[in-house]
């Protein structure tokens, strides 16, 4: 978590626009996972843009604006979390919210 958080706060010193994600929870110890997620939803509340690679299905849900939903490398289903875990258009995005969600 500690390496997260250096991370998060070194690429904020360069006051960038969007911050970018890849999967920043996968390497954690499950009790460090919540500090991560924690500091980056502060980030949400303050307005920062943000792109997240996640498989943190709860987080994803309250904090994002779109889901962006990929398979095989490709977006295949784009939109509100509320129609993405909710009413998705797709059957492999449902199929894959109903065994995380």
């Amino acid at each position: 978590g500690q390496q997260q958080r250096v991370a998060i706060a070194r690429a904020l010193a360069m006051k960038p626009k969007v911050l970018l994600f890849d999967e920043p929870t996968s390497a954690l110890d499950p009790e460090l996972v919540g500090e991560v997620l924690d500091v980056m939803r502060s980030l949400a509340d303050e307005g920062l843009t943000m792109m997240v690679v996640t498989h943190e299905m709860s987080f994803a849900r309250e904090v994002c604006n779109r889901i962006a939903f990929m398979q095989a490398g490709r977006i295949v289903e784009l939109g509100a979390p509320s129609e993405i875990f909710n009413s998705a258009a797709f059957e492999r995005t449902r199929s894959f919210m109903a065994k995380v969600h």
